[in-house]
């Protein structure tokens, strides 16, 4: 979603504001704008496009001032345009606003302020923020930024500058869009996202929701717009990020889609680190996870909510959960969860999952499950996030900030936290018949996975090939069983949002539901075989695709000798022999693979596919 960007201090204030700017486009925009405070005016730039075409049009060298703000647009009221970009001004234009998320009496508010006189330039909700917040204005910023918030409805991150306190920032949060002051020396800073800031510091605060920042370059005061005139600590209380500021650069790959599949080995040994044990006689030690014994023995039911990528974590966790455990699972879409009135037991934990840890609809299935007495844990990526910081108790996957759009190596830190979580409760509960030596096992089998996606990527030409015939196809299907329906699912996402290649995933058991009538020859249909309790009946599914003449690519253990006679030997895809339990996270690599490639050979914006966002921040 759009991207805030901030700075006040003693440094020239526009080419921090575009180096940020920059290390935002991953999060998806249409339009970008700076606003710095000079001399008793604003320098502002804006233009619809990328930040490169902002770069083109603004002056580096020329503007001095040390204070001001910039913004990456996703639209959502009006169209991608130059004027709706942000940053938007007043009628006096002494004021200045960018925001992240939605007015939703934007209207109301816009008809009462042109009632009064008020003039509007463009189609957004944002400028009524700024005509709202000028209504107020009484000769402090703060105060007025705490009167308009009380008027608005919806969800919200904002930030504002006015040129009769040039020295000062105001950022307001409400619900769910991120937005982090990060604290330097002589300075401080403003950023939608941690990556943004990490070359500056890494001491953060993330702004919690209804909470308004008065950011100077010498201190930070924090109030509560619903209780304005009740200070918090100032400056308030800081985390310390230990990201590294390479881990936002490319490192010599051409996208860094292709860079954090190859981090995956490094991603599965880190979130495995210091809590599982490689013996047998270790405990499997998740501190943050905040679960006692007792509650792992009461639960009845986990329901497990997400969105997107993280939502086939869920599914891939539904039929773990369920095998090893005998635990029921609930999996629900994270938009769709609080909608259908769910009905949530006495001993239910809620696990939601969440890279960014600031999807709007999953925090907001968080706040049902709470209201309804479930305890609520987390699995996402970002210390500090909303999600983290609601959360009854949290297992960070430690996979470092993932850039590009298309989740990878976050998806496959989600499933070696869904094991390390079944590991976790499976030591306090009581299991059927030789699942305790199974699970006992997997721990070894856990530890080898590192390597074993080493030997995937290290060889890659056969899924290039693969790739670059699907490239010439206008629709792809991916079909699967038991734990490869839910990979079948993400193979499809992941094709069709960076190739643009229409895709599905299905169930290969549904095929005669109605999904035969889509295959022609020569269409392709990617089946997935890596699990040994149903491969027979997924071999048999093939079958009835190649009877259409559809072109199956197989995807299978090594050593696979069956479907390989089926489909040909150069129409396979194999991961290396493991547990069935883990071979999604090696199917995914391969999947990913696919769908880099077909993209790449398409020449798509891999790391910025068109109208996605790298976090859906608002409804």
């Amino acid at each position: 979603m759009c991207g805030i960007v901030g700075y006040v201090g003693e440094k020239k204030a526009l080419p921090i504001l575009m180096d940020k700017l920059e290390m935002l486009t991953y999060r998806g925009y249409d339009s970008a704008g700076v606003a710095v405070s000079e001399n008793g005016h604003f320098y502002l730039k804006k233009t619809k496009g990328r930040v490169s075409d902002l770069e083109a049009i603004v002056d580096r060298d020329g503007v001095s001032g040390t204070v001001g703000l910039g913004h990456t647009r996703w639209a959502t009221h009006g169209e991608p345009s130059t004027p709706n970009a942000h940053p938007h001004t007043d009628c006096t234009e002494k004021l200045v606003v960018v925001q992240n998320g939605i007015v939703e009496n934007f209207w109301e508010l816009k008809q009462d302020l042109m009632g009064k006189g008020h003039h509007f330039h463009s189609e957004t909700d944002t400028e009524v923020i700024a005509h709202l917040i000028e209504e107020y204005y009484d000769g402090n910023i703060t105060t007025a930024v705490n009167l308009a918030m009380q008027q608005m409805h919806g969800s919200m991150a904002l930030l504002v500058l006015h040129k009769d306190e040039q020295d000062t920032l105001v950022a307001a949060k409400m619900d769910s869009p991120p937005l982090i002051v990060g604290f330097g020396r002589g300075e401080n800073h403003v950023a939608s996202d941690i990556p943004a800031l990490l070359r500056y510091t890494n001491r953060i605060y993330p702004l919690e929701d209804g909470e308004v920042a008065t950011i100077r370059r010498d201190k930070v005061i924090i109030t509560n717009y619903r209780e304005p005139e009740t200070p918090r600590l100032s400056p308030p209380k800081v985390m310390v990020i230990n990201w590294s500021p390479e881990v936002a650069k490319k490192d010599g790959y051409e996208h860094f889609m292709l860079k954090e599949i190859h981090e995956q080995p490094t991603t599965v040994n880190d979130t495995l680190r210091g809590r599982l044990p490689e013996t047998a006689d270790g405990m499997v030690e998740i501190p943050d996870l905040n679960l006692t014994a007792e509650e792992a023995q009461r639960i009845e039911r986990l329901t497990l909510v997400a969105c997107g990528t993280a939502y086939h974590a869920c599914l891939v966790g539904k039929y773990l959960i369920e095998q090893a455990l005998r635990i029921p699972v609930t999996v629900d879409v994270g938009s769709e969860y609080r909608y259908r009135a769910p009905l949530i037991g006495r001993n239910e934990v809620m696990v939601a999952i969440s890279q960014s840890g600031e999807t709007a609809d999953t925090i907001a299935s968080m706040r049902e499950g709470m209201e309804q007495g479930a305890k609520v844990v987390a699995i996402t990526n970002v210390l500090g996030s909303s999600v983290a910081r609601l959360a009854d108790g949290v297992l960070y996957t430690r996979a470092g900030p993932e850039m590009a759009v298309a989740s990878t190596k976050a998806f496959v830190g989600q499933l070696v936290g869904l094991h390390l979580l079944t590991q976790f409760l499976a030591q306090h509960r009581e299991l059927p018949a030789g699942m305790r030596e199974r699970l006992l096992k997997m721990r070894e089998e856990l530890w080898r996975l590192p390597a074993l996606i080493e030997r995937i990527l290290a060889e890659s030409r056969p899924v290039q090939r693969l790739a670059k015939a699907i490239s010439q196809q206008e629709a792809c299907f991916f079909i699967g069983r038991n734990l490869d329906e839910p990979m079948a699912r993400e193979g499809a996402l992941k094709l069709k949002e960076i190739s643009y290649i229409h895709s599905q995933g299905y169930a290969a058991g549904e095929l005669k539901h109605g999904t035969l009538a889509l295959l022609a020859p020569n269409v392709p249909v990617v089946a997935l075989a890596t699990q040994r309790a149903v491969y027979d009946k997924s071999v048999s599914n093939v079958q009835e695709v190649l009877a259409r003449h559809a072109w199956v690519i197989g995807v299978a253990h090594e050593g696979d000798e069956r479907l390989t006679d089926l489909v040909g030997r150069e129409n396979m895809l194999t991961i290396p022999q493991s547990d069935d339990w883990l071979a999604p996270v090696l199917t995914a690599v391969q999947l990913q693979l696919l769908s880099y490639y077909t993209a790449l050979e398409l020449g798509r914006d891999i790391d910025q596919p068109r109208n996605l966002a790298k976090s859906v921040t608002v409804e």
